[in-house]
């Protein structure tokens, strides 16, 4: 596999990577100027020459990866048997200069329930750098011309149609962000009541009042749910001084809140 297919799909992911370039070389070296590998915590695709200089630089991205800063590093290998080596002597007579570059992790979110809030929703954070999965239980709500809304955006977007889609809670990586706003309260409810039993998502709410969610967190707690656990849950969503009941302006005040909880993830 290429770099560039490893980078795609890391995007595709969510996953954090480091994209290692070739960007000088004086006197002979494995590979040329422009030369790339892509890093990440568990696979590396393309090659910048093999031998110390690739293992090295492989090492160190996943330091770099381990450290979790979003930076741009520069270092320099010789190519020759005096050079300090870790992984083996490599005689080819050059200078590389190499520069590490971060490719971050971006934040995933699930949105269940595509009706207007959820496509309003949609909309705003498929302009985000994002992975997003937009979910709904009835057929054809997710349709082309919806998707052809979401297209241009730098968000990786997934739409599923799932008659039971708690199926997607299964499948969700631990630290992604789950809104809960279907058409039926009972499948909000069902729907909570999954992500709770999944658990480690980094936020997760449910849209609705202050009376719904009285009367969820008795149904939770029926069902086992300590109340810590429930606690946890964010229940009415958005920004508490972005007030209004328009789809586009309750979207853009869940969106605007969103947006502080990423900010307060960030190292």
């Amino acid at each position: 596999m290429d770099w560039l297919t490893g980078l795609t799909q890391a995007r595709a992911t969510g996953t954090a990577g480091i994209l290692a370039t070739i960007v000088a070389v004086r006197g002979h070296s494995p590979r040329d100027v422009g030369a790339k590998m892509f890093v990440t915590d568990d696979t590396t695709t393309g090659s910048i020459g093999g031998g110390n200089m690739e293992a090295t630089v492989i090492h160190r991205a996943r330091t770099m990866l381990a450290d979790g800063a979003e930076r741009v590093v520069e270092t320099e290998f010789g190519l020759n048997e005096h050079a300090r080596v870790a992984y083996g002597t490599q005689c080819c007579g050059g200078t590389v200069r190499v520069l590490l570059e971060t490719i971050g992790r971006r934040p995933t979110v699930a949105v269940f329930g595509a009706g207007h809030v959820g496509q309003e929703l949609a909309r705003i954070l498929s302009r985000s750098e994002v992975v997003l999965h937009l979910a709904d239980s009835r057929r054809g709500i997710l349709d082309d011309a919806l998707a052809a809304t979401l297209r241009d955006g730098p968000a990786t977007v997934h739409l599923h149609t799932l008659p039971a889609p708690e199926t997607l809670i299964a499948t969700l990586p631990d630290d992604a962000h789950v809104l809960i706003l279907t058409h039926d309260h009972a499948e909000d409810l069902m729907l909570c009541d999954a992500a709770l039993r999944r658990g480690g998502f980094a936020s997760l709410g449910v849209i609705g009042s202050s009376a719904k969610w009285a009367r969820f967190r008795k149904k939770l707690a029926d069902e086992g749910h300590p109340d810590a656990v429930i606690d946890r849950v964010h229940c009415p969503i958005g920004a508490p001084d972005l007030t209004g009941k328009h789809p586009a302006a309750i979207a853009i005040s869940v969106a605007a809140d969103l947006m502080r909880v990423f900010q307060k993830a960030t190292p």
